[in-house]
């Protein structure tokens, strides 16, 4: 395979880790303790997992977690009492609820009873609104990991031509307004563009939110692009593939996450630079 660099989100969110980890240390020196409280619904086998993963990187750089495990029966208004209950705790920095949430319960209406100052997601219509105007506050995890991917491995950003395929409010949109902060010209495609290939290969810097697996083939790549997958399946062999087929287009690349670990280790990094930055947030 010719020479383009592999993107190790493993690597970097470590270091990453590494240094919330000091800072935590610092702030304990102070007597200040950060908490996280994280509430699951329901036992998904996917969310357990998650879950899971935050609880461990809580405990890796010395964030206190607490754990709400509430029945899939729950109502929408004991979920909402208890979201009340943390808002108001002041022992608590970040509020997290796993998504998806069952049918009868409204996940807008969850998102927006969190307190925006503990909003660690960064899915609260404040923090998305601050994102968009400049604003301090908390950034949505996946396309902040992907932002902190590209400056760590000294990817210039500034002028470049960057498309995001995927339009979502979790990825797609945060992620062009990120770009945009850092000085790229940005596309947005999604399920009704035209022309996808062409618009496509215009990137220097191509990220794909699609959730269709192996979906982006070499023939959507300009030579020497930067290629950043946020996709996550299992393939008929229960492998874990991503958005893009990682073999035919890795070849054309400058730079490319693989799936696993490129943009998934991230995600949980930041969560747990969010928590890290609460504390300033609530200073404020």
């Amino acid at each position: 395979m010719p020479d383009f660099e592999l993107i190790d989100g493993k690597r970097i969110s470590k270091e990453l880790k590494d240094e919330l980890k000091e800072k935590v240390a610092k702030y304990k020196e102070e007597g200040i303790n950060i908490t996280l409280a994280v509430i699951q619904v329901g036992n998904d086998k996917a969310s357990s997992i998650y879950v899971n993963n935050k609880k461990k990187a809580c405990e890796y750089i010395g964030i206190n977690s607490v754990s709400y495990e509430l029945e899939e029966n729950v109502s929408e208004e004991e979920l909402l009492e208890i979201i009340k209950k943390l808002n108001n705790d002041d022992n608590i920095n970040g509020i997290l609820v796993q998504l998806p949430l069952p049918k009868h319960i409204s996940e807008d209406k969850v998102i927006e009873t969190i307190d925006p100052k503990k909003d660690v997601d960064g899915f609260h219509p404040m923090s998305v609104g601050a994102l968009s105007i400049g604003k301090k506050g908390f950034i949505s995890c996946t396309p902040y990991g992907i932002i902190e991917l590209l400056k760590r491995m000294n990817i210039e950003i500034d002028g470049k031509e960057c498309v995001i395929v995927g339009r979502s409010n979790i990825v797609g949109k945060p992620m062009e307004m990120l770009m945009l902060r850092e000085n790229a010209t940005v596309t947005i495609a999604h399920s009704h563009t035209k022309n996808l290939k062409e618009v496509a290969k215009r990137a220097d810097i191509l990220i794909v939110a699609i959730g269709k697996p192996k979906f982006i083939t070499s023939e959507y790549i300009k030579e020497g692009a930067v290629v950043i997958d946020v996709g996550i399946h299992r393939n008929e062999n229960n492998k874990m593939c991503g958005d893009v087929d990682f073999l035919d287009v890795a070849p054309h690349t400058s730079a490319i996450t693989p799936v696993p670990g490129g943009v998934g280790p991230m995600t949980i990094a930041m969560l747990m630079k969010n928590c890290v930055n609460a504390v300033e947030i609530q200073k404020d």
